[in-house]
Parts: C-alpha cells; structure tokens; sequence
C-alpha cells in the first residue's frame, strides 16, 4: 500500500471505543500508512499503532488528498482511489441520525480537497478503513456486501442495536472481537 491513511480525530477524547477502532484498523493499514492527527494528549499506546499528530489534517496542506465523507455526491472509484495519495476519515463516534459532523468539520473547511463518499450511510471508523482498502485494492462499492445495523446480544435478555453501516464477512457483519467484549461488559449505554 503506498497510499497514507488519515484519522481526524474529531471527539474531545480518545475514548475507550474510539481507541479499539484505532486498533482494529491498526490490523488493516501498517503503521507507516496510517496516522492519527488532532490527538492533543500524548498517547503511547496511539503511538504504538500509527504516527500521531497534535496538529489537525486542515493545517497539513496535503496534496493529492481526498475527504471521505457519506455527504459527498460521487463515490470513490477503485480507478480514481490509485490517484489519491492521502485519504482522510473523521474519527467520530456517530450519532443517530447521522449530524454529518464529517461535512461541518472537514469538508466544508478544506474547500480544495477531494471529497468522495463510499456510499450514503454511516460506517465505525474502522469499518469505513476497511471499506476504503477494499476499494484501493480494486474491489468497486457495488460489489460488495453490507448490512445496516446490527444486534449485539448482550445475555438472554439485553440485547444493543448498532446503528451502523457494516460490510459483511462471510454473510456476518465485520466487528472486531474487541469492540463485542467492551460491549458486552459496559455497563450502561
């Protein structure tokens, strides 16, 4: 991959869930092509996973850069994704409905960037990554498989609804196995 994968981070915080995202994609980007930026509290463990900046995407003056954003009106195509050099995602926990954060927040603040959607709905970070390496790697949106939302089975009687956009596995919605288990141990939602 020679292309630089890009997490705005756009929460006051890295919480713990944004943090296993970060994870779960550190699985799928090596560490060289992924960077986290506008992360204001030193993070050994961010560090760990990816080149870390203070500084936000909007101040790098990236050539070659292309905004991720469901908003957008075209959608990225395999043919065009081999042009773009830096791909950048917001690293938001989403709201339902989507408040199109990703928009107000980049978008509409980096008026000369590409911007491009990979469909109308709202991914995990993490997913939307994996997403994105498909289409790198030649695989056009159209052909591949996706669920909204998804049901976590908490015990015999809870269950958490994901309002999320997921690209199917094996006919079963990708969520990392870290994510289940804070899930499934949080204690209130």
């Amino acid at each position: 991959m020679k292309q630089i994968v890009i997490i705005e981070h756009l929460e006051p915080k890295v919480w713990p869930w944004c943090l296993i995202e970060y994870k779960s994609i550190s699985k799928l980007i090596p560490k060289k092509n992924l960077w986290f930026t506008n992360i204001h509290k030193k993070s050994k463990e961010l560090e760990s996973l990816a080149k870390v900046s203070k500084e936000s995407v909007i101040n790098l003056n990236l050539d070659k850069a292309c905004i991720l954003d469901p908003d957008a009106p075209k959608t990225l195509t395999p043919k065009e994704a081999k042009e773009i050099k830096y791909f950048i995602i917001g690293g938001i926990l989403g709201d339902y409905p989507p408040k199109k954060r990703t928009k107000v927040e980049l978008t509409s603040k980096m008026k000369s960037t590409i911007v491009r959607n990979m469909g109308k709905k709202q991914f995990s970070t993490d997913n939307a990554v994996y997403v994105l390496k498909q289409i790198i790697d030649g695989a056009p949106l159209s052909k591949m498989s996706f669920q909204n939302k998804a049901t976590i089975k908490i015990n015999n009687v809870e269950s958490i609804e994901l309002p999320y956009y997921y690209p199917l596995i094996n006919g079963k919605p990708r969520i990392s196995e870290e994510l289940l288990k804070y899930i499934k141990n949080k204690k209130d939602f």
